[in-house]
């Protein structure tokens, strides 16, 4: 006799065992924090939660953006606690450090060698070769909790460094460099220190903003000694802010036991915030526990993506520290700002919008959703209180506009996406105020350099720096305010921006270089196309203008290009709310194809910065998707690896990270639209755990180094013809099957991707 089962105990058993196995896989431990930490892409190697306030980490060179330099022969100044990541320019914060050392309380500098690195997502060590004291960090979101172990000392002691900054001064980035307003600490008991570091300028050339300190040891120090510029007190206790660098050395001699804890609460509103920052985020002293919080936040993030169990480890690891990456700047900061008090979530360090909108902001949107209506909130939030929504900011201050004002992309995206609790007709008074009111002064602060140009000639003469780019995204940007003004039926603002859509087309030139025809090119305020520059650098008075040309630091400086850190090459693919358009104008399908094949095998093409993020996609347009995925699969191989040196660029705050997990699982989102487009996935299975409770899988089906060629597809059993897939449709849940071969057939010839689509 067969045994029957219910159906309802089967579904019971299935779940169960879905459960227990995800509780088995731990995801945090593919993290590798080491990915990306040499070469250009500036990651911290230090903990962090996600989008945590703190930072922590070795500082091992003065003008790293993160702090941090693998080269074991350079020395560690301390450990600072805030820090950003990923980042290219001028260095930022670094504030508020501190350092283990031995010996009497005699010198205020005490680095030393470094050995035995160990990184693992909330966790970092190394051991300090001068006295071989093993300092061990973790952290929760505003707190960094230090654990330092000396080997049978009688003279422990800690440095705490208020004064210390990244970037002093800096001749490399001299108007990104950071200069010191002030500083102060006072030792209020014989186990607590408190302070702050007071900091004006870096990478944004924001104003000054203060980090504030409260810092609390498991055991008593014995004896101390404060400093003000450089000169040692001993017995002082407070080092008033004269505008000079304080700090202390703390002596806890033959303290019990071989290890001394830590924990640093950082504030941006008082000490005494800070202090409660650690009584409500770290009550008790069990380093080991810290830690397992920290790892269960981000656990429950990662698991929102399961992928194929019979990866590769060096895929889990590419993909999980892909994530992570993605997860670590903006940074929350609400309940710590300082300028003024709101009911809405405050974020900060968008370092920047221009790196992040593309693909970073669109990932948490399937990650985190919650969250990313809380960055857009705050965008808006800042809008209502500073006067424009920032491109980018820190350290409380909007600075450092690159292209376009970018977060309408963001507002448009989540839009588009149907992201709820936004007031979607403020933050469409705020995309206003960036396309119609010029924020004068100092233009690459926030809103539109160039405005009066753009909105009289339709384009930005060459007058203004950065104005091919600019040009270029601020048509973009028009095209998300019509979308959102579609959407709230606001016909007259309609009307405008989906005409301004098409500004891009106003510096189009015919022009030929390397058998293409028609780029953006400079114009000056007459209409007059532009063949050469004048030099303000460098020995050579005058360079021609060609498609092909980065003058960046051959002929102008960094900040007052044609094109912002591309060529026009670059540019000239970067329309993507009207792909067709540009087919159109490049001479249609077969001109175009040639066209992006003469980018990639020219090496115009440059993954290691977002002008060129989604150009390895554009072959969708033309029907031709298999040359889409040829790229792709190419550029992962070829740019990405698990080693330290395995990001290609700048991460800018995981915009590389974030491009790289979306294509693992063959997906691209076009940023401020509602779908992604489909292509070669490396990894067989990906499964999207939604916020709403639903699950989306893709799946690649006999996908191999030689079947990797989308050969049909189908959603939830029924075929499925288009290229792209519509975010409602991932939310919905189901599967997304993709049928692998090893030669192209004719998926995705006929059903091309939306172009200026408006709905």
């Amino acid at each position: 006799m067969k045994l029957k089962i219910p159906v309802i105990s089967l579904l019971f058993i299935f779940t169960a065992f879905n459960l227990s196995t995800q509780a088995q896989t731990q995801y945090f431990k593919y993290v590798d924090p080491f990915i990306g930490s040499e070469g250009d892409a500036n990651i911290i190697v230090g903990p962090s939660c996600p989008f945590g306030m703190v930072k922590p980490g070795p500082d091992c060179s003065l003008f790293s953006n993160s702090g941090y330099k693998s080269d074991l022969t350079l020395p560690i100044f301390g450990f600072s606690q805030v820090h950003v990541s990923g980042t290219g320019g001028g260095p930022k914060y670094g504030n508020i450090s501190v350092m283990p050392f031995v010996g009497d309380l005699d010198s205020i500098n005490q680095t030393s060698t470094r050995k035995n690195e160990t990184s693992a997502l909330g966790y970092y060590s190394v051991s300090l070769g001068k006295h071989n004291i093993k300092t061990e960090i973790t952290t929760t979101n505003k707190v960094t909790f230090y654990k330092f172990s000396y080997i049978n000392s009688s003279k422990k002691a800690i440095k705490v460094d208020p004064g210390f900054f990244l970037g002093e001064g800096c001749l490399i980035y001299g108007n990104e460099a950071q200069y010191l307003v002030g500083s102060e600490i006072e030792v209020i008991s014989d186990n607590e220190v408190c302070g702050y570091s007071r900091i004006n300028g870096g990478w944004n050339a924001g104003g000054a903003y203060t980090v504030y300190f409260h810092a609390v040891f498991d055991k008593p120090f014995k004896e101390f000694k404060t400093w003000e510029a450089e000169k040692l007190y001993s017995g002082k206790k407070a080092q008033i802010d004269s505008g000079e660098k304080t700090g202390a050395l703390l002596n806890f001699g033959d303290a019990d036991g071989n290890t001394i804890q830590m924990k640093i609460g950082i504030s941006f509103i008082s000490t005494l915030k800070a202090k409660q920052n650690i009584e409500n985020e770290t009550p008790g002293w069990k380093f080991d526990d810290v830690l397992t919080q920290t790892q269960q936040k981000w656990e429950k993030l990662l698991s929102r993506i399961e992928i194929d169990k019979n990866s590769t480890e060096k895929q889990k690891k590419m993909f999980y520290t892909g994530l992570y990456h993605s997860m670590l700047m903006p940074v929350d900061r609400t309940g710590e700002n300082p300028l003024w008090k709101s009911n809405a979530p405050y974020y900060d360090d968008f370092y920047a919008i221009w790196d992040t909108y593309r693909s970073v902001h669109p990932l948490v949107t399937i990650i985190d959703p919650k969250r990313q209506v809380d960055i857009v909130n705050s965008l808006i939030d800042i809008y209502q209180h500073d006067g424009y929504m920032p491109d980018a900011r820190s350290g409380n201050f909007n600075g450092r506009t690159q292209g376009g004002s970018n977060c309408d992309v963001l507002i448009a995206d989540a839009y588009t996406k149907n992201l709820k609790g936004i007031d979607y007709k403020e933050a469409l008074n705020a995309m206003l105020k960036n396309a119609d009111v010029s924020p004068g002064g100092n233009e690459q602060k926030e809103g539109r350099g160039g405005l009066s140009d753009y909105n009289s000639l339709g384009y930005v003469s060459i007058k203004y720096p950065r104005s091919g780019t600019r040009t270029v995204e601020y048509s973009y940007d028009d095209f998300c305010i019509a979308l959102v003004a579609k959407g709230l039926g606001n016909e007259n603002v309609f009307a405008r921006f989906a005409r301004q859509a098409g500004n891009w087309q106003n510096l189009w030139r015919t022009y030929t270089q390397f058998g293409s025809n028609g780029f953006v090119m400079p114009r000056d305020e007459n209409g007059n196309w532009v063949d050469s520059f004048k030099c303000s650098i460098g020995e050579i008075s005058s360079i021609p203008y060609t498609p092909s040309l980065v003058e960046q630091g051959q002929c102008c400086l960094w900040w007052n290009s044609y094109m912002y850190e591309a060529s026009s090459w670059e540019y000239s693919l970067s329309v993507p709310h009207d792909v067709a358009g540009l087919i159109n104008r490049c001479g249609g399908k077969e001109a175009f194809e040639s066209r992006l094949n003469t980018f990639f095998d020219k090496k115009l093409y440059n993954v290691g910065n977002e002008p060129s993020f989604l150009s390895s996609n554009l072959y969708h347009w033309i029907g031709k998707p298999e040359l889409s995925s040829d790229r792709v699969l190419g550029i992962i191989k070829e740019k990405y690896n698990d080693s330290r040196k395995g990001l290609p660029g700048n991460d800018d705050s995981g915009a590389m990270s974030s491009w790289l997990a979306f294509h693992m699982m063959g997906i691209y989102p076009n940023a401020g639209q509602s779908y992604y487009l489909i292509h070669t996935p490396v990894l067989a299975e990906s499964v999207i755990h939604l916020e709403n409770g639903n699950s989306f899988k893709i799946v690649a089906k006999n996908l191999s180094e030689t079947n990797k060629y989308i050969k049909s597809a189908k959603l939830n059993k029924k075929t499925y013809s288009k290229t792209w897939i519509e975010h409602v449709d991932i939310e919905a849940g189901g599967v997304l099957e993709l049928e692998m071969s090893d030669k192209p057939l004719n998926w995705g010839n006929s059903d091309l991707p939306p172009s200026l689509r408006f709905n």
